[in-house]
């Protein structure tokens, strides 16, 4: 179904690179390293296979949007403009201060049986967005980038995570931008369980020199105080839930301090502030 969908309206020469992943178990990142060595096209679009794509001729406009800016290296259909110290997705929903959610795409619940929604945001009325980073669900860049900065399949071994990994690691080099030129349909929503916040917590301890990425230019100034609130919120939730060992959290803790936001107090700050939730 989505290779005759892909084949109807991509609207370029392709190829569809489909790995066969059941019997050997292999998470998500080792698969899309293994089809990018596989490509013989020099750009790339990985995609989930619960998608339908809407935009005829889509392909060229990737092409296009890749051939007019060299700096170009992501290209996404949903992303923020700010991504966070705090743990979270690619949008920073319980900061104070935010940056954009920029999005267009159809989006299916076929767990949940809501109506089909099409959720457009486009906050700055452009044909595309610069973005701190991009949704998995579908996104294109080029394969000599995807060769340079290869999905992490060692740190992340299942199948969430791997696409704020891949967008703060192209950021430091590359611009990423979700268009809103090309429309799809993913049919399900996501599963943000524990599996997801496992490997969610994994990406942030990795980066936390590089967070936050701040695209959107939030005020520097800002900065600290809105992401010591947020990882507050987080450490709150997690003490509620009683989901992790509080050793796990007191490394999130420690790994914050390698970021610019932060002063020589805060980890210490914070740290205090969580075992005192703990004692609660």
């Amino acid at each position: 179904m989505v290779s005759k969908n892909i084949a109807a309206t991509i609207g370029v020469p392709h190829e569809i690179i489909g790995i066969d992943n059941r019997e050997s178990g292999k998470g998500i990142c080792a698969v899309y390293n293994e089809g990018t060595r596989l490509a013989k096209f020099p750009v790339l679009c990985f995609m989930h296979e619960d998608m339908e794509m809407k935009t005829a001729n889509w392909g060229a406009k990737v092409l296009e949007l890749f051939g007019q800016n060299e700096k170009l290296g992501l290209i996404g259909i949903a992303g923020g403009g700010y991504k966070s110290l705090a743990p979270s997705s690619w949008y920073n929903y319980y900061l104070q201060e935010n940056g954009g959610f920029y999005c267009n795409l159809i989006q299916g619940y076929k767990h949940s049986g809501k109506p089909d929604m099409h959720d457009y945001r486009n906050p700055k009325s452009e044909s595309f967005s610069k973005v701190a980073c991009v949704d998995g669900c579908w996104f294109c860049t080029k394969k000599e980038i995807a060769l340079k900065y290869p999905f992490d399949s060692k740190l992340l071994t299942k199948f969430h995570g791997y696409d704020l990994d891949f967008s703060i690691a192209i950021s430091r080099e590359y611009e990423a931008i979700v268009t809103f030129n090309i429309l799809l349909k993913h049919f399900s929503e996501g599963n943000f369980n524990k599996s997801w916040m496992d490997e969610i917590l994994k990406v942030h301890r990795k980066w936390s020199k590089v967070l936050p990425v701040n695209v959107d230019a939030i005020p520097e100034q800002h900065l600290k105080r809105i992401e010591r609130d947020a990882l507050e919120v987080f450490l709150q939730q997690r003490v509620n839930a009683e989901d992790y060992p509080r050793s796990e959290m007191l490394k999130l803790i420690w790994s914050t301090r390698r970021s610019r936001v932060a002063t020589f107090s805060f980890p210490f700050k914070l740290m205090r502030k969580f075992l005192k939730m703990q004692k609660q």
